[in-house]
């Protein structure tokens, strides 16, 4: 009886059960604070479509979290990709706005993988330095304006089109972890590094790949992003910093799940879970330096279940 229940609770049911309970949890206590304004049928698919933005960045930052790297200068290839990819679209339409958002966040995710592995030093680092690069070379790409994307042009910025680029992208998520090495190279070395040497897998080459990977999944959540806000503006200071957490919550739904085999599921869901969280606030009429406190007590919650759930979770 002991075996069977320990069968049940590590089936993809048992994860997809626990997600689901999470989901009617939140909501419904969200639901009956405040009824009128909060989990109509309206509002749950305005926080679907935003979740969707970060799920991808989530899926992205996947191929990293779990080989214990983390990456700073997410939130700046944001914002360098979609102000990119904006500018290009002005003279080659939808496939200079593509190709700009996904060449730029790929050239950028080689460059880190790059970095990282000659210099030898954490991932933190090398990503925080770039971060301020980044930041200063959309403001220099922008010239010191706001980048709008042209109304013709903005087919990802509701539903059908986001949930068409957002489902492209978490089939070559599936892809990627069921059909190719890479999923199994990169929790390998997540795992034990030295024992994943020792197997004959080349780490810096599946290093290099995870952060290659992840930006260009950072590609695809700046196209969502600059077509869901229409606008992009370049921004100093480490402001662009913001944008890293909400992606990488997901994430950690992702790794934490990856033992039920369904860490795109559990990041999709997860995100839509925090979009719920925050959106209650707003509901609430609470101020907006609650978020702060939720963004918080959330990474401190998810990292908790994350580290209970195996190794490759600490951060180099």
């Amino acid at each position: 009886m002991s075996h069977q229940l320990d069968k049940l609770k590590s089936s993809r049911y048992y994860g997809l059960v626990l997600l689901g309970v999470m989901v009617l949890f939140f909501y419904g206590v969200f639901k009956i604070i405040t009824p009128g304004n909060f989990g109509s049928l309206t509002n749950l698919s305005s926080y679907l479509q935003s979740s969707i933005i970060y799920s991808v960045g989530g899926c992205g930052l996947y191929f990293i979290v779990v080989m214990g790297l983390f990456d700073f200068a997410v939130g700046s290839n944001v914002v360098l990709s979609s102000i990119v990819g904006v500018i290009l679209s002005k003279q080659f339409g939808y496939a200079g706005f593509i190709i700009g958002c996904l060449g730029c966040g790929a050239l950028i995710g080689l460059l880190i993988g790059f970095l990282y592995n000659r210099l030898n030093v954490p991932s933190m680092i090398i990503t925080v330095g770039l971060m301020l690069i980044f930041e200063s070379v959309a403001v220099f790409v922008a010239g010191g304006d706001k980048q709008t994307l042209a109304p013709e042009l903005r087919f990802f910025s509701g539903a059908p089109g986001n949930y068409i680029l957002a489902g492209l992208a978490f089939a070559l998520m599936f892809f990627i972890l069921k059909y190719t090495k890479i999923g199994t190279y990169c929790n390998a070395i997540g795992s034990n590094e030295f024992t994943a040497r020792n197997m004959g897998i080349n780490v810096k080459k599946y290093k290099l790949i995870g952060f290659v990977l992840l930006h260009l999944f950072v590609g695809v959540m700046a196209i969502l992003s600059v077509s869901y806000g229409t606008t992009m503006t370049a921004l100093t200071g480490m402001s662009t910093m913001s944008r890293n957490f909400q992606p990488l919550m997901g994430t950690f739904f992702g790794v934490a799940f990856r033992k039920y085999g369904m860490p795109i599921t559990a990041i999709v869901v997860g995100e839509f879970i925090i979009s719920i969280i925050f959106n209650g606030f707003v509901a609430l009429g609470a101020p907006t330096t609650i978020q702060n406190v939720v963004t918080g007590a959330a990474l401190l919650a998810i990292v908790t279940l994350t580290a209970r759930g195996g190794k490759g979770s600490v951060v180099k």
